[in-house]
């Protein structure tokens, strides 16, 4: 350390100093400016994304993705700008909104998956990597992996002296940041409850280490069907699990079309309409199933052609809803068409358990009209996308036109008015911001176009509408 030694002034020398040293402590005293605390590292901005369909030549359509950064303000977009995509049945946003997953539902066939994201320069761009997976009914997100789920024949299984294999969950692993893709098969879906039916499931749902799911039983496959079966001709007698007096319900020759579509042999859809099922799994390879059950409403799952819509969700304080539409109300034969309404179940947070103590009829408080949706929002609202009749006029062909707000704590419930007379359909998950929540509304009369709903009052505003054909869905990318 080093020290300076200040020579002997004297006096004057003396007093000269220190009254410099006054006039500079007198400067010094001024108030000065206080500094600003550093703020730190800001939010991304956020680049707002609608997937379109707009009219091409020759009648074709076309996909395409528009950025935006204000979806507030009411005005008209063109497609002109958009970037033209290969399509997609639902858009997933993964990595806190860093990457943008189109996944299309290609019936009986694979399912292809592309990413998107923002490039250096802030401009859209789609990722290098595309995949084919296994055809998909239902999804969820783990982490930062994309699950998509289906039932059908397992590959690996023995055959039976039919030819009959058993059913398998087939699940494709799609990880957003490596860019990869992993196939999984090998868990059983055959007699996943006890009754012979074979099941698939309805949604993923991360929740305290595990993740949840909606079981829905699907009747007997062929291969559940031939256990200890007695044909006389082309006559169905009896079989293992075959429920007395339903044995006609086994078909007796190939039918139906699409979703619909069945094969001599197996009993179409279940025989036990009126209970609900959820798994609880103790990781994202579905491993360790835990099933717990409730009489108290059937099924949870919403349904359009072959597509099941998770109806397991979290509220804000974390305990999870499970919804059931009852879709099997749409049966037509009276042994498989649930008797119970529309109704919401709680599991509380740290349980593993339906809450007894909890039940909403949810047919009394929406005036009798199905459901095909359910999606949180915040705090314990949660936005049903509604039909404008009852299930028992409904097949799995028709969409929601109407909206309503469910408060899962208290069960206010508030419809939502100031929409289009003439909806058509609605475009994917809200998006929710700031007390509103943003849904892309189709109707008859009037151009795709985004509206806000205030989620207090139910009241919905016209803001961004588009020059296209349809609104898929809403979301936003972030760098």
């Amino acid at each position: 350390m080093r020290y300076h030694l200040i020579p002997s002034l004297g006096l004057s020398g003396l007093a000269l100093c220190v009254g410099l040293l006054a006039s500079c402590s007198s400067k010094n005293d001024t108030p000065q400016p206080t500094p600003k605390p550093n703020p730190g590292p800001q939010p991304a901005a956020k680049n707002y994304v609608l997937a379109v369909n707009a009219s091409a030549s020759g009648n074709q359509s076309t996909t395409l993705l528009l950025k935006l950064t204000d979806i507030t303000s009411p005005r008209t977009l063109s497609v002109a700008e958009g970037l033209q995509t290969d399509g997609g049945t639902e858009y997933v946003y993964l990595n806190d909104h860093r990457y943008l997953y189109s996944i299309a539902y290609r019936q009986a066939g694979k399912t292809a998956t592309f990413s998107y994201a923002l490039g250096a320069d802030g401009a859209l761009t789609k990722r290098s990597k595309s995949f084919e997976g296994n055809r998909f009914t239902s999804f969820g997100i783990v982490g930062n992996t994309l699950i998509t789920s289906s039932t059908g024949q397992s590959p690996q299984s023995t055959p039976d002296a039919a030819g009959y294999r058993p059913m398998s969950f087939l699940l494709t692993y799609l990880d957003a940041e490596a860019e990869t893709q992993t196939q999984y098969n090998q868990l059983t879906a055959e007699n996943f409850l006890g009754t012979g039916e074979f099941v698939t499931l309805c949604g993923l749902q991360p929740h305290e280490g595990k993740i949840y799911a909606g079981i829905i039983p699907m009747g007997l496959s062929q291969y559940g069907a031939n256990i200890d079966a007695q044909w006389q001709g082309n006559s169905y007698v009896s079989g293992k699990w075959v429920k007395k007096g339903n044995e006609d319900l086994v078909k007796t020759q190939n039918g139906g079309a699409q979703s619909s579509a069945y094969k001599r042999g197996e009993l179409q859809w279940t025989q036990y309409p009126d209970s609900c099922h959820v798994a609880i799994f103790a990781d994202s390879r579905l491993s360790s199933p835990k099933v717990i059950k409730t009489d108290r409403i059937s099924y949870p799952a919403g349904r359009f052609k072959s597509q099941y819509y998770q109806m397991i969700w979290p509220d804000a304080s974390g305990d999870l809803y499970v919804f059931s539409p009852s879709f099997a109300k749409t049966m037509t034969d009276a042994r498989q068409r649930t008797k119970l309404p529309a109704g919401v179940m709680r599991i509380r947070k740290g349980t593993e358990a339906f809450d007894a103590s909890y039940y909403y009829n949810l047919d009394q408080l929406s005036g009798d009209r199905g459901f095909q949706h359910v999606f949180p929002l915040s705090g314990d609202a949660f936005l049903l996308y509604l039909y404008d009749q009852s299930f028992a006029k409904l097949t799995n062909q028709q969409l929601a036109s109407q909206l309503a707000i469910f408060h899962a704590q208290t069960g206010r419930w508030v419809n939502v008015t100031g929409l289009p007379q003439d909806v058509t359909e609605f475009g994917g998950r809200p998006l929710v911001e700031q007390g509103l929540a943003y849904v892309p509304v189709m109707s008859k009369s009037q151009r795709p176009a985004l509206y806000s709903i205030d989620l207090t009052t139910g009241v919905a505003t016209r803001r961004v509408e588009v020059e296209a054909t349809r609104i898929s869905s809403v979301g936003y990318l972030q760098r």
